[in-house]
């Protein structure tokens, strides 16, 4: 089996390629990282294209003010990308492309050698998550952060297009089981976590801590600061780290002294800080995966996370930490309350949590799984 991947940026590509490359099936993976980003991966050089165009553009496009209002520059960097590698791609058994990155290519595939054609996607149906960020708008009065058209119907084209979609959860199957796709089209691998990146050490004081990673009106936000706000509780800090989108920061100043925002933390650092939380909590209204909540459990918290969030599949309630409703403050609360009450649950949901990652969610899991698939698909 010959399997190629396609991704414009990075995702959990290189752990599905590093997989692949350990049981001998990887034939190439082409990405838009530089290799000095993809080295550390473990991947061998012979195997890994490098389309840097699409970075060196989007970054210098979003430098220049004028141009970033007027052209939709993920569309035009992503379709770059894309014919770059429909230029380059070689006969192979399996395409595995990136959602937004493979339209081009997979269409030079139909003509050009049989293969089965993969779209992986880690979202919802873009269609549902569009529609729930606008419902949001409505709700909150303010303007979320939405993909561009051009670039959902890229998409659109890529999901008809495809022989298999990948989810990474039930959530996200869902969402295109409810849009009409066949179940036979869709398949649902959960991703894992890198334990020796993401390992517990000591905490080094007594304060009750939330950290949460991601930072915008998708990822709900606004609804755990609401939450701390009205609750008050002394001895209490809440982290928040990541990229801060436009969308969230009225919200920000709304709720400004109940939290403490760290920034970008680098994936080789963040271990760091879930292991001085209590908690982590991940309270998206749209979420296919998000691998916030299996690094966090890897460091030995509990998790809370909304139903919106597809690493619901993941999180045990009541054994790992609890699955709440979206958008359900008054719930939230209350899980929260009751972690800070009693530490001695708080800390065994956080053994628990632990154990289950550790065991059953590796990127070596995922690889099993994910292998299994491909050879069954090219027995069919």
């Amino acid at each position: 089996m010959k399997v190629t991947i396609s991704v414009g940026g990075k995702f959990h590509a290189f752990y599905l390629a590093k997989q692949l490359q350990k049981s001998g099936y990887l034939d190439r993976i082409f990405t838009s990282y530089p290799w000095p980003k993809v080295k550390d991966s473990g991947l061998l050089r012979q195997k890994v294209d490098c389309l840097i165009l699409k970075e060196i553009l989007e970054r210098g496009l979003y430098k220049i003010r004028y141009l970033s209002n007027k052209i939709e520059i993920p569309y035009y960097t992503a379709n770059l990308f894309d014919k770059q590698v429909a230029a380059r791609i070689k006969p192979c058994d399996i395409f595995v492309g990136w959602s937004g990155f493979s339209l081009y290519t997979l269409r030079k595939i139909r003509k050009s050698f049989p293969a089965r054609i993969i779209l992986e996607h880690n979202s919802t149906h873009l269609e549902v998550q569009r529609d729930t960020l606008i419902e949001e708008q409505k709700r909150l009065g303010v303007k979320a952060s939405l993909l561009c058209p051009s670039f959902i119907e890229k998409e659109l084209e890529e999901y008809r297009e495809a022989d298999y979609i990948v989810v990474p959860s039930t959530l996200a199957k869902q969402t295109f089981l409810d849009k009409g796709f066949r179940d036979d089209k869709l398949i649902c691998v959960p991703y894992g976590v890198d334990i020796k990146t993401f390992r517990p050490i000591p905490k080094n004081d007594f304060t009750f801590r939330i950290i949460s990673v991601g930072i915008s009106i998708r990822k709900g936000t606004h609804y755990l600061l609401q939450a701390i706000d009205e609750l008050k509780i002394k001895n209490l800090e809440v982290w928040l780290i990541g990229k801060i989108y436009n969308d969230i920061k009225p919200f920000l100043r709304k709720y400004a002294g109940t939290f403490k925002y760290l920034g970008g933390i680098s994936q080789r650092e963040l271990y760091k800080y879930y292991s001085q939380g209590s908690i982590s909590v991940i309270f998206s209204l749209d979420d296919a995966f998000a691998v916030a909540p299996l690094e966090a459990m890897a460091c030995g918290l509990p998790v809370i996370c909304s139903d919106g969030v597809g690493a619901k599949d993941v999180v045990r309630n009541n054994i790992d930490g609890f699955v709440v409703p979206t958008r359900d403050v008054k719930t939230l609360k209350e899980k929260i309350l009751y972690l800070y009450e009693n530490p001695h649950i708080c800390r065994e949901m956080g053994r628990q949590a632990y154990e289950n990652v550790t065991k059953n969610f590796t990127w070596d899991n995922y690889g099993k799984r994910i292998i299994d698939v491909y050879l069954n698909l090219l027995i069919k």
